[in-house]
């Protein structure tokens, strides 16, 4: 499932898609919990809990059937790789109880933003003056976004603006790990050290789940866990500077959920600022791939 994988850009493309449907999938189900749409409302360590028990049981069972090839196992980058996700998944999940899912989605595309600011004093990376102009472009978008000073400024949406810093950094530890282990290992450890950290979290607010809202905790993990999938499988298939701009499809999935199922408009404020921060992104994106594609030393991998 993870292996190298023959050039295919069109099934590279429909693979990325569709992660971007199960990646909003999975964040419509932690609205659905946290927002009370299920019952009680659902505090978000607990639907964090939910996210990476069930991602966790699905890549268990994946792994007894492909048996991969397992390597070296960097415990120490994994648990601090694996706290960051948790802490921004929890953050993120909290934030969309609040907030529209299309605008929290629009924010958390700030992730390679904070991850390229944060490589700096942490990998030693240069920056230039392209890739600088491509993330104050997306920090304008968020400022439009956030709507900061004006009554219309949600508080909640400081909660996505937080899980995006704080999945800018897990992504510099899984830049270090791409490094050193292969991406069903990384996959498999990272979720079992999540449901570690997320099942001592929970403890103090668990509340035994109805029904429905088992189902849906088990939304939230699989569909996370089909999205990790498609997304690895997308990007061994295609250059990641072609094929990662799609990823920005997720917004679009977005906003179709927010509207079908929560009957959510997006306005033109908010329209305005996510398509500024899409096109900082694309535009470092771009910025990366030509950068690794010149550069005479290795560039560090991203899973």
């Amino acid at each position: 499932m993870f292996q190298a994988k023959a050039q295919n850009p069109p099934l590279a493309i429909a693979l990325m898609l569709s992660a971007t449907l199960f990646i909003a999938s999975s964040t419509a189900f932690a609205k659905l919990l946290g927002a009370g749409g299920l019952g009680t409302q659902m505090h978000p360590l607990q639907v964090s809990f939910g996210r990476f028990l069930f991602a966790g049981l699905a890549l268990s069972a994946a792994a007894a059937i492909i048996r991969p090839q397992f390597t070296t196992i960097h415990w120490g980058l994994h648990i601090r790789r694996t706290a960051c996700g948790w802490g921004g998944v929890t953050l993120m999940f909290a934030a969309v109880a609040f907030i529209p899912l299309a605008d929290a989605t629009a924010i958390s595309f700030l992730n390679p933003v904070f991850a390229m600011m944060l490589a700096i004093p942490l990998l030693g990376e240069r920056v230039g003056p392209v890739r600088w102009g491509a993330a104050a472009l997306a920090l304008l978008g968020a400022l439009i976004l956030l709507r900061p000073g004006t009554g219309a400024f949600q508080p909640a949406a400081l909660l996505a603006l937080g899980a995006a810093l704080i999945l800018g950094l897990e992504i510099i530890f899984i830049k270090r790990l791409s490094e050193r282990e292969g991406a069903m290992q990384i996959l498999l450890v990272n979720n079992l050290i999540g449901v570690c950290i997320a099942g001592l979290a929970v403890i103090p607010v668990f509340q035994w789940p109805t029904a429905a809202q088992w189902a849906a905790m088990a939304g939230v993990g699989l569909s996370m866990a089909m999205a990790q999938t498609c997304f690895l499988n997308a990007v061994a298939r295609a250059e990641a500077s072609f094929i990662v701009p799609f990823s920005y499809a997720t917004l679009i999935s977005a906003a179709v959920i927010d509207f079908a199922v929560f009957g959510v408009i997006p306005v033109a404020t908010s329209a305005i600022g996510a398509a500024i921060i899409i096109a900082g992104g694309a535009l470092l994106a771009w910025r990366e791939g030509r950068v690794k594609g010149h550069a005479s030393a290795p560039q560090p991998n991203t899973e």
